[in-house]
C-alpha cells in the first residue's frame, strides 16, 4: 500500500500549513483532529483515483481506492454531523475535483493551471478550519489575507520547482520565477515589514538553487524548511 501513498513534499507542505495556520489564528479544538484526518484522508483518495483515471489500470488502483474510501466515509460523517455547515464546502470541493480529473485523464496533469488549482484548493482548507474554532465570529480578514498569502507562496513554490526539474533548461520559467518571487516581498512587506524577510530568502532561493543541480529529494526535503520557516516567521511577526 505503501506506493500509492504520494511522496511529494511540497503536498505534505500544503497539507500542513493551512491547517496550522487556521488553528493559530483561532484557536485549537477537538473536533481539528478529525477534520484533518479526514482532510488527509480526501488527499489519499484522490491520489489513487486520478491514476486511475490517468491511466485506466483498475485492477492496481481500485484496491487502494476502496481502502481510502471506506477510511473517509466515517471520518466525513464525524465532521458533518459536528458542523453540517462544513457539507457546502465538501460540495466545493466535489466540483472542483473535475479540474484535476480532466487534466489526468489528458494526461497533463503537470500542467501549471492545474497546479494553480490544486494549490488554491489546498490553501482554502483555513477556512473549515478557521470556521471549526470561530465560526462566524472569526476574524475572516486576517483568514483571507493569510489564504493568499498561501496561495502565493506555494505558486511560487510551483514556478521554482519547475526550474529544477521539468522546465530547468527553459530560461524563460527561470526568469519568470524570479520576477514572480520578486513580486511577492511588496506584498509581503503589506501584510507586515518583518515579513519580508523570508519572502526574500524565497526569492534568493528561486535565483540560487536551480543552478545547484538538486536532485528531487534534496529540493523535497529543501521545500519543508522553506515551508517551516514561513510558518514560523507568520508566527511571530503577524499572528
Amino acid at each position: 500500500m505503501n506506493r500509492y501513498i504520494p511522496n511529494q513534499h511540497g503536498a505534505w507542505a500544503m497539507l500542513m500549513l493551512p491547517f496550522l495556520l487556521g488553528m493559530s489564528v483561532a484557536g485549537a479544538t477537538l473536533l481539528h483532529l478529525p477534520l484533518f484526518l479526514c482532510w488527509l484522508s480526501m488527499y489519499l483518495f484522490s491520489f489513487p483515483v486520478l491514476q486511475w483515471i490517468k491511466t485506466g489500470k483498475k485492477d492496481r488502483y481500485l484496491k487502494p481506492s476502496l481502502v481510502y474510501g471506506l477510511i473517509l466515509i466515517p471520518l466525513t460523517i464525524i465532521v458533518v454531523l459536528s458542523e453540517p455547515k462544513l457539507i457546502g464546502y465538501g460540495v466545493l470541493l466535489l466540483v472542483t475535483f473535475a479540474i484535476p480529473a480532466y487534466y489526468a485523464k489528458s494526461k497533463n496533469e503537470r500542467a501549471l493551471l492545474n497546479d494553480i488549482v490544486a494549490i488554491l484548493l489546498f490553501c482554502s482548507f483555513i477556512y473549515p478550519v478557521v470556521y471549526v474554532s470561530a465560526g462566524h465570529e472569526a476574524d475572516w480578514t486576517k483568514t483571507t489575507l493569510l489564504f493568499m498569502m498561501l496561495g502565493l507562496y506555494f505558486i511560487g513554490t510551483a514556478l521554482y520547482v519547475k526550474t529544477i526539474i521539468r522546465e530547468k533548461k527553459n530560461p524563460r520559467y527561470y526568469r519568470l520565477s524570479i520576477a514572480y518571487h520578486s513580486l511577492l516581498i511588496p506584498f509581503a512587506a503589506w501584510l507586515s515589514l518583518p515579513l519580508a524577510i523570508p519572502f526574500a530568502i524565497l526569492l534568493a532561493r528561486a535565483i540560487v538553487l536551480p543552478k545547484q543541480k538538486l536532485k528531487v529529494k534534496q529540493t523535497g526535503i529543501a521545500e519543508l524548511v522553506f515551508a517551516v520557516m514561513l510558518y514560523v516567521s507568520v508566527l511571530i511577526v503577524y499572528l
